[in-house]
């Protein structure tokens, strides 16, 4: 039974030193260099959501390319 309690901490103590190392790397790159968004309603039709679908499109925001200054013409801006 000890030993049963000692394998089971070795994994919850594992588990929390990923926890701990991924959450701030997830964090991190989500602020930083990308993230997924959805697009809903009918701002940006025919675009995104063409042909007035109720579905919502997803979108991959690229942060790293805005803080180098490399928008071009042609590309769709986010703000929040």
């Amino acid at each position: 039974m000890a030993r049963a309690q000692g394998f089971g901490r070795k994994y919850i103590k594992a588990f929390f030193k990923g926890f701990f190392v991924a959450v701030p790397v997830t964090v991190t790159f989500l602020d930083r260099v990308a993230c997924v968004a959805r697009v809903e309603g009918a701002s940006m039709q025919p675009s995104l959501n063409p042909g007035g679908k109720q579905t919502s499109d997803v979108v991959l925001l690229n942060h790293w390319s805005i803080r180098n200054y490399d928008v071009q013409r042609g590309d769709i801006v986010s703000l929040v």
